[in-house]
């Protein structure tokens, strides 16, 4: 009973520590976003979220409205939402690009990037993209927990120069009230004869992916 109660203790002591390492404090937070203010960027790039019954999803909504929250304080002069049909049959970076364009950004400074299966894609693909259309200045913007995760492949694999503007959850949140939910034809983004990524991939290959270890190079060159 004794060994039970120190088990669940130490699992008690564990989590807070483990969570807090996977996660950008919000004051890391504060500090990235007032340093991107200092020297604005080219584009930023938002990885993708499945769309699922005709609706978006709180962390779609989330990094979206971020998004334009960045290109409406001048934080960035672009945006590319990036990621393809994965585990429904909607192409994620042109359904995050039609909400962005419906909420006011306009439609020249949004682009798509829809080959991108796994977050590490979503960054190494839009970045070769980017780059390929001129863009210097590249950040990821997405939520703290993405960031965090993402961060040592941005930097060590895609590119040292690479920014990273995790949201500010106390910034989004006073967005809020304000947040509606546009409608859009998400019929543009349907693929027709979808197989979603579990039935083409085992957990191996997945898994392999989601580590960045299958990304094609040769893409966007």
């Amino acid at each position: 009973m004794k060994e039970i109660k120190l088990f669940k203790l130490a699992i008690l002591l564990f989590i807070p520590i483990f969570l807090c390492s996977c996660t950008f404090s919000r004051k890391a937070c504060l500090r990235m976003l007032e340093d991107s203010m200092k020297n604005p960027y080219d584009i930023v790039i938002v990885p993708g979220v499945p769309f699922e019954d005709s609706t978006w999803s709180w962390t779609m909504k989330g990094r979206v409205y971020w998004s334009k929250y960045l290109y409406d304080k001048g934080i960035t002069k672009n945006v590319m939402y990036s990621g393809s049909a994965v585990y429904t049959p909607y192409v994620e970076g042109k359904i995050m690009a039609l909400y962005a364009v419906a909420l006011g950004i306009p439609e020249e400074n949004v682009f798509s990037e829809t080959m991108a299966e796994h977050s590490t894609e979503n960054v190494y693909y839009s970045y070769k993209k980017a780059k390929k259309l001129g863009f210097e200045r590249i950040a990821l913007a997405t939520d703290q927990f993405q960031a965090k995760m993402l961060k040592r492949f941005t930097k060590k694999i895609v590119s040292r120069d690479a920014g990273i503007i995790p949201i500010v959850i106390d910034t989004l949140e006073a967005l809020q009230p304000s947040m509606i939910d546009p409608e859009i034809d998400y019929q543009k983004a349907f693929v027709k004869d979808f197989t979603p990524l579990t039935e083409r991939e085992n957990f191996r290959e997945r898994f392999r992916g989601t580590r960045g270890l299958d990304i094609d190079t040769t893409l966007y060159r």
